[in-house]
């Protein structure tokens, strides 16, 4: 969390200076914190008192931080258009290693899709031979569910990342999460 002392003592017309004599702070202390150094008890409390707020006031809050996660996470999956399995494995990682709740879930529900589409594509895959023959068929079967779950796991990439811009959501997701 970036704290935003500088913006509140600039807009009270104050210096640096000011603001330490005021605060009964040191110099060094206000350049401290306006360069990122993180308020904690006694300092948060003379700063506000100071600029006359709530020491709540003193942080800005990143609202787009909390699915910054979930977007990288959802980019991931675009690793399974080169790599084999990559668009589970690669969002699994990521997932695995996040912190956040929210963007765990986030994370489940991607991968969980993606789970269920790579087990379409690989049994596609593995019954189109067998069709082929059975049709005696010269085209090469197998291509039309790669192109097909290739194409639409490109598709679920960006309809998903629109959403997370925009709404903070996934739009496609599967029902019941298995993971």
């Amino acid at each position: 969390m970036k704290n935003k002392v500088k913006i509140l003592r600039e807009e009270k017309n104050m210096t640096q200076n000011e603001l330490a004599e005021k605060s009964g702070l040191s110099l060094r202390t206000i350049q401290r914190v306006e360069a990122g150094h993180i308020l904690k008890g006694f300092t948060l409390k003379k700063v506000a008192q100071t600029l006359e707020t709530k020491p709540d006031n003193l942080f800005i809050k990143k609202e787009n931080s909390t699915i910054e996660r979930a977007k990288l996470i959802n980019l991931s999956v675009l690793s399974g258009l080169i790599i084999p399995f990559g668009s589970v494995i690669f969002p699994l990682v990521l997932t695995h290693k996040t912190k956040d709740l929210l963007n765990k879930e986030f994370g489940k529900q991607i991968v969980g899709f993606q789970i269920l589409l790579s087990l379409i594509l690989s049994v596609s895959m593995i019954i189109s031979p067998f069709v082929q023959s059975l049709f005696s068929l010269k085209f090469p079967l197998f291509l039309i569910p790669l192109i097909i779950i290739l194409g639409l796991k490109l598709l679920i990439v960006i309809i998903n990342g629109i959403s997370l811009n925009q709404k903070k959501q996934l739009s496609i997701k599967l029902k019941t999460n298995f993971l």
